[in-house]
């Protein structure tokens, strides 16, 4: 990690929502739960990504999220995940995600850098129970 991720460091994501990112209800396909909160995890991925190193990556911990607002398949939603605390390797952001009308999503995630060598051993080894 470097010095430079502190808070206020933004990741945003845009993204026009098609048929796969819906759920159907009342006979219209909405945006979904689910993919409201993919598109938070990959805003906060991409705002980390300029502030890691190459042998770094981070995963999610915890989500917590309110889906308060439905959007139309064709919208564009865009999610805004905004560092409000580093504590060591935890990250915590403030995260809102609005379509072309009305904010539809609010809360925080949680995210733990990690160094991939030391990662990637864990996951093979647990690969290899596995067998």
């Amino acid at each position: 990690m470097t010095s430079t991720l502190a808070p206020g460091v933004q990741g945003v994501l845009e993204r026009t929502v098609e048929v796969e990112h819906c759920t159907r209800r009342g006979g219209y396909d909405i945006f979904s739960t689910p993919n409201l909160v993919l598109l938070l995890e990959e805003a906060a991925i991409e705002g980390l990504a300029p502030h890691l190193r190459d042998d770094q990556a981070s995963v999610g911990s915890k989500v917590d999220v309110a889906h308060i607002a439905p959007t139309l398949r064709g919208q564009t939603v865009r999610a805004t995940a905004t560092v409000t605390e580093v504590d060591r390797r935890r990250v915590l952001f403030d995260i809102r995600v609005e379509d072309d009308a009305e904010l539809i999503g609010h809360g925080t995630h949680e995210r733990f850098v990690v160094d991939l060598p030391s990662f990637e051993g864990r996951l093979a080894a647990k690969a290899e129970q596995l067998r």
